[in-house]
């Protein structure tokens, strides 16, 4: 097993090779990570989220992207791609290759057993530093639950879940809406196993 430590990368450098590469790395701190594909719910849902936005906002000066839309964190220097982006008003991006976002409104993860951690934890201390963000989503992808984060005046995020067939999530960020039932339809998930009542 090789003790060599990796090689460091320049944010250029990590450009230049993911702007060639075949498949998608996030990178921070000089190195790039691999994203792994994703399955069939995580899929449904992003689609589902993504669409039921763009059907709102499209007669509005606001854009909704899908997960090849990367986002870089000015503060932190984090490159990542969110499953869903929303931006209102005037898009900004880093250069002018206009491939690196750097002015999310509204960001949406969709969690898997592999990255819901991350998502919950160190992402979203990465995404709280991006000034125009003021909510963020996670959606679990193998049980209904739906998570929303909502900056404060005072900058605290206050959250808000909803878990039932018939809920709303409320992006007042954007004056959209998000039902349970629309976010997972055509999603098949585990039944709630609930224990058995004692005799």
């Amino acid at each position: 097993m090789s003790t060599s430590p990796r090689p460091y990368l320049t944010p250029e450098q990590y450009l230049e090779i993911e702007r060639k590469a075949e498949y998608k790395s996030e990178y921070y701190g000089g190195e790039m990570f691999a994203m792994s594909g994703a399955r069939r719910a995580h899929n449904v849902i992003s689609m589902n989220i993504g669409s039921g936005l763009h059907s709102q906002l499209r007669r509005r000066r606001c854009e909704v992207y899908q997960s090849d839309m990367r986002v870089r964190v000015n503060p932190t220097g984090l490159y990542t791609y969110p499953d869903v982006v929303v931006v209102c008003g005037e898009p900004q991006f880093a250069d002018e290759t206009m491939d690196n976002l750097v002015n999310p409104v509204v960001l949406v993860e969709v969690l898997s057993p592999s990255t819901e951690a991350y998502d919950r934890g160190r992402k979203f201390e990465h995404y709280r530093k991006i000034e125009s963000l003021r909510q963020y989503i996670l959606v679990a992808s193998d049980r209904m639950s739906v998570e929303l984060y909502t900056r404060q005046e005072s900058g605290q995020w206050l959250l808000s879940s909803a878990a039932e067939p018939g809920q709303e999530m409320d992006l007042d960020s954007i004056d959209c809406r998000l039902r349970v039932e629309d976010i997972y339809e055509k999603v098949e998930l585990e039944p709630v196993l609930r224990p058995n009542p004692r005799p």
